[in-house]
Formats: C-alpha cells, sequence, structure tokens
C-alpha cells in the first residue's frame, strides 16, 4: 500500500489534505488548522510524529472494520467543557492511550493536558488531584483535575451503578466518562482562545486517534449506557442512532446530561439536573426538566428547564446516554463521521448554555463525511412539530413534542422518546401516555381528528399551567386543545394557558390534546331545543328538552372531574329537574349525551349561600 511519509513540519494547511491510503508521520509533525484531514486506511505516528488538529480541524478516517493505527507518537485536539468544579459534563475520548501496538487503545485522565501553545511538543499534561480532594482547578500555570468524579455508566439502570474510574487508563474507546470542571481562571490564549474565563476549561486530548468500528455493549432493556462520540471528528448522530446494526438494541434516542451551574455544592442532596432527549429519527430535541435528588440519587422534586441544543452532528468529545431494548451491542462506524464544526447554525452542540434561534431553512451545504452522503440533498428543516410546556406546581417545566411524520405509526416506534425520568418517583410531570408507560415525544402521521392521551404525575396535590410554546415548521392547524374528558369540556390551549388542579395521584386517562373542539356549541343545541338553566334561589336545575331528543346520559360533574351524579338513559321528558339543594357552593359542568352520541357540556354556578 502507498504511504505518505511526512518528513518536514507543515504548516497551517489551506486546503482539506486527502491522504490516498496511509498516513505515516515521523519525527516531526503535521499541522492542520481550521479544516479537516482524510485519511482512507491507517496512520502510524512514530516516536516524535504527532498532528495537531486546531481551529476545530478535525480527521477523518475511511477504515471499513476495526482500527489498524498505530505508534507511540500523538494526535492532540482541544475542547471546551461548560461545567464549573461543581458541575458534570459527559465526555467520551476522541484518542487512547498511545503505544506501538495495533488498534484503539484504553483512556484515562492523565492523558488530558492544559493548552500552552499551537505546535507545543512538549506537552503539558494536567495535574491529577488525589481522590479525597474535591475542587478542580485552573490557572495560568497549572490545570489540576479531581480525580473523585471520574466515573462511567454501562449497562445499569440505579445511581448505585455508576463505576468509580478516577484516574485509571480503563475507560475504553466509545465508553464515556463524567468529569467535574474547574474553578480559577487559565487567562492563556491560544489561537484566540482562554483557556479558562472562569468556568469553561478548555482541555488539550492527546493520544492515539480512535478509529474504525468501536462496539459498546447494551445491557437487558431498560438499562442505560453512557457513550458518545469516540473520534477526533463529528459524527452524525442521526446515522449512528438508526443503524440497522444498532436499531435492534437501542431505542434510538440520546440523552445529554445536563446540570444546573448555579448549585454550587458536591452533595447529591443539592444537585439540579436532568436529561434532554435527543430523538435520531425525527431530530427533535427536547430540553431537559432539572429534577432535584436525595443523598441516594433518588428523584425528590423538580426544578428549573434546561437549554435547546442543535445535536444531530455530534462534535468531538461528548457524551451522551444511550437506553437498551435487547442485550448486545451497538457499533459506531468510521461512516458515520463528518466534518461540521460546532454551532447553533452547524447543527452542532458541546454542551452550551445557548439558545437556539436558527430559523433559516433549506438543504445543508456540502459536509465532507465518510459515507459519502450527499447533504446538498438534505433538508435542515425541522421535522413538523408542536412543542407544549407546562408549568408543575409552580417548580419547574416539562415540555413535550407533537411530532408528524408521514410515515410514522399511530402506535409506538422509534419516532417516539420515551420520557427521561420514565418509573421514577419524580413528583410531578406531564407526558404523553402511550403502549402504557411515558413518553416526552409523540410522533405521528398528522389527522386532525387524532387525539393524543395526556397523563399527569401528582405527588400531593397540586397545579399544572399548559399551553403552546411554539408551532416549528408546522401549519396544518388552526387549535389546540386540551379535552377533559370528564366534564367533555375542551380548552384553546394555542392561545391561552390551562391550569388544571389536580388531587395527588397519577391520572393517565383523563385529558388528551386534540385539534378540534366536538362539543356542540351552546346556540347549535338551543335550536335543538335544548336549555340548561340554574336556579340558585329555588336550588334546581333544570333542564328543557323542548324537542324530545332521546338521551343516554345526563352527568354533572365538579372542575376537579369528580363525578357528582349520572342519570343514565332518562326517561324522555321535556323537562328534567335536580335539586342542587345538597351540593356545595361551586363551578360545576353539566354533560349530556344524546343517542346518537352528540355531546354537550355546559358550566353552571352552584350557590346556595343565603
Amino acid at each position: 500500500m502507498k504511504r505518505l511519509v511526512i518528513f518536514t513540519v507543515l504548516l497551517a494547511l489551506s486546503f482539506c489534505w486527502n491522504c490516498a491510503a496511509q498516513l505515516y508521520v515521523g519525527n516531526n509533525y503535521m499541522y492542520v488548522a481550521d479544516k479537516y484531514l482524510f485519511v482512507k486506511q491507517d496512520i502510524n505516528l512514530q516516536s516524535g510524529g504527532n498532528i495537531f488538529l486546531r481551529n476545530e480541524s478535525q480527521l477523518l478516517q475511511g477504515t471499513a472494520g476495526i482500527s489498524s493505527n498505530q505508534g507511540i507518537g500523538e494526535l492532540s485536539v482541544f475542547q471546551e467543557g461548560t461545567s464549573n468544579n461543581y458541575t458534570y459534563n459527559y465526555w467520551c475520548s476522541p484518542v487512547g492511550a498511545a503505544s506501538a501496538s495495533v488498534g484503539n487503545g484504553n483512556f484515562g485522565i492523565a492523558q488530558l493536558n492544559r493548552p500552552t501553545g499551537v505546535t507545543t511538543i512538549a506537552s503539558t499534561p494536567a495535574t491529577i488531584l488525589a481522590s479525597n480532594v474535591l475542587d478542580g482547578t485552573s490557572s495560568s500555570s497549572d490545570l489540576s483535575i479531581a480525580q473523585r468524579w471520574i466515573f462511567k455508566f454501562l449497562s445499569a439502570s440505579t445511581y448505585s451503578q455508576w463505576f468509580y474510574v478516577g484516574s485509571a487508563p480503563s475507560i475504553g474507546a466509545g465508553e464515556g466518562f463524567t468529569m467535574k470542571g474547574t474553578s480559577g481562571t487559565d487567562a492563556t490564549t491560544v489561537l484566540g482562545v482562554q483557556n479558562n474565563p472562569g468556568s469553561k476549561q478548555r482541555y488539550d486530548f492527546r493520544g492515539k486517534p480512535n478509529d474504525g468500528n468501536i462496539d459498546v455493549s447494551t445491557g437487558a432493556a431498560g438499562t442505560m449506557t453512557l457513550t458518545g462520540n469516540p473520534y477526533p471528528s463529528a459524527i452524525d448522530l442521526n446515522m449512528f442512532l438508526t443503524d440497522a446494526a444498532n436499531t435492534p438494541y437501542i431505542d434510538g434516542t440520546a440523552l445529554f446530561w445536563e446540570h444546573n451551574p448555579a448549585v454550587a455544592s458536591h452533595y447529591v442532596a443539592n444537585y439540579q439536573g436532568g436529561y434532554g432527549v435527543y430523538n435520531g429519527t425525527t431530530g427533535i430535541y427536547t430540553p431537559a426538566t432539572f429534577d432535584t435528588y436525595d443523598a441516594a440519587g433518588n428523584m425528590t422534586g423538580v426544578g428549573s428547564m434546561g437549554n435547546y441544543y442543535e445535536r444531530r452532528f455530534c462534535p468531538v468529545g461528548q457524551g451522551f446516554m444511550v437506553r437498551a431494548i435487547a442485550s448486545g451491542s451497538v457499533q459506531f462506524k468510521n461512516s458515520h463521521r463528518v466534518f461540521k464544526k460546532e454551532g447553533v447554525a452547524n447543527n452542532s452542540e458541546f454542551h452550551r448554555n445557548a439558545l437556539d434561534t436558527e430559523s433559516v431553512y433549506g438543504n445543508y451545504e456540502a459536509i465532507p463525511n465518510v459515507a459519502g452522503t450527499d447533504y446538498t440533498l438534505v433538508s435542515k428543516a425541522p421535522t413538523p412539530h408542536i412543542e407544549i410546556n407546562t408549568i408543575l406546581n409552580n417548580m419547574a417545566v416539562r415540555q413535550v413534542a407533537l411530532c408528524f411524520l408521514p410515515d410514522a405509526v399511530d402506535g409506538v416506534d422509534r419516532s417516539d422518546s420515551l420520557s427521561p425520568d420514565v418509573g421514577s418517583n419524580l413528583p410531578y410531570d406531564v407526558y404523553f401516555y402511550l403502549g402504557g408507560t411515558e413518553y416526552v415525544n409523540s410522533a405521528t402521521s398528522f389527522d386532525v381528528n387524532k387525539r393524543f392521551p395526556l397523563g399527569f404525575k401528582c405527588a400531593n396535590g397540586g397545579v399544572f399551567r399548559i399551553q403552546v410554546s411554539n408551532f416549528v415548521n408546522f401549519s396544518d392547524t388552526e387549535n389546540v386543545y386540551l379535552h377533559d374528558k370528564a366534564t367533555d369540556t375542551y380548552y384553546d390551549i394555542k392561545n391561552n394557558y390551562y391550569e388544571v388542579i389536580l388531587p395527588a395521584g397519577v391520572n393517565n386517562t383523563r385529558y388528551e390534546i386534540t385539534f378540534l373542539n366536538n362539543v356542540l356549541h351552546l346556540d347549535t343545541f338551543a335550536a335543538n331545543g335544548f336549555n340548561v338553566v340554574q336556579n340558585n334561589s329555588r336550588q334546581t336545575l333544570t333542564i328543557s328538552n323542548l324537542k324530545s331528543v332521546g338521551l343516554q346520559s345526563i352527568t354533572l360533574y365538579d372542575i376537579t372531574g369528580k363525578l357528582i351524579f349520572d342519570n343514565e338513559k332518562p326517561e324522555l321528558k321535556s323537562t328534567y329537574l335536580f335539586s342542587t339543594a345538597g351540593i356545595s357552593d361551586a363551578v360545576y359542568v353539566v354533560k349530556i349525551m344524546t343517542t346518537d352520541n352528540a355531546v354537550f357540556a355546559q358550566k353552571i354556578t352552584v350557590s346556595n349561600t343565603k
């Protein structure tokens, strides 16, 4: 095979460097700035041989199969975390330990360095603090990492199954890990970027570049595994999540941890955080609802809501969770790799605290990639969807989304996203109730007559304020309603919020989202001879049926949905009288159903106070 042998220093490449087959770097270095390097086969970095990827340069490799990279030279690539010394980022290293052996190597945080120059051969390793030291620090002379917070999570389901790693070089290629950030500042500037302006530490990952097929084991259905982008390039996350080799083992979503940086504590009981959910079929990202925890890691309450992020093109170093649907393994492949710089407009963000304001559609530009995908034929337009926000008992916001795809089924499939808190003891929550469980995204083909069950979880009684927050690339309906099936009342939640007051418990059947208000209006029923009058002085409810329409039932509910009385199959009369003397003063809903299934619901006010 041909080899490209590098004997001289290559300064900033002004073009994209393509190697016909292999890349061999001897006792010198290759410097790539603001571009990508594509190598069709393996890379051999000899002693003193280095590749410096700078200004978001990336490395693509075309190997089909397992990696055959080798050598004790190193690739260096920068990435910035976004957490302070109290909060976690989820990571996945793009490099392993440099060695003469062939293949990907393990990673350990001792391979992290403090950036000191553009092409610094003799790097400055981070100081690894003792395991009992809580706070990582950053200064213009030192980067100190607290190894106490380095954990893995592999095929597990409970908080106690986080596996401590510390500084051990035992993180396999494709395995994610947690790491808290640093306190302090490092004013050292490399290529116009400060190492740490106060809470966003930049790290220099150095080692043998990961390449080829990388397998990550999945456990039994319902377990989670912390993994992430394992390459020194971006990946198309949709390709990974929908790859036919992976769909038998994971549910098609990636979960991204968000940790509230405003909480300055290392105690789990003080944490506020949660998982945002990205669906690889719809491309929809649902922000995290920040939960609170007890000392054992159990959810005890809800806090605020996280941010929006563009997730399709997963950047270098980004870690995320996948949820298993069967035991086996998923595989990252070079064919998932693309050259895509970070940024909202590029649909690629590491954990960033910035709201997505990108709204320009059209097709992607030409994106260099290994699979040969022509992205100029791929639309950037988001999947049409409706975002619905619910304030949970005045403490937090849960967002759910209705997504519309022509090929999506009405039942559950991979275009639906399970709630990240499914099965938890979260005291307050809202979700779509599908297939007997909780979802934050429901995808289907659009039909104005469809209805979507909305479930509520309420530990001690509470208030839920619900409203449509956004129509995204969608205009097929003018209205969105919350339908209370108990009272057959429709509430407009597109133009106003509606406040649901519920007692303690779980209610998965009472409410649904609809696009049509199917209750017949008062003037329609008046034309058909119906009239409903509450006479409080006589403590009597009178229902007139002047055209002798056959009735299935006459029912009365309070505003919480509690049934007050139910008169089924009443005798055909022109007038029905009901005493309200024993009913508490309140607003009630009268519901009339005719024998041909027409429904009429009207509010009345009972006031027996003299």
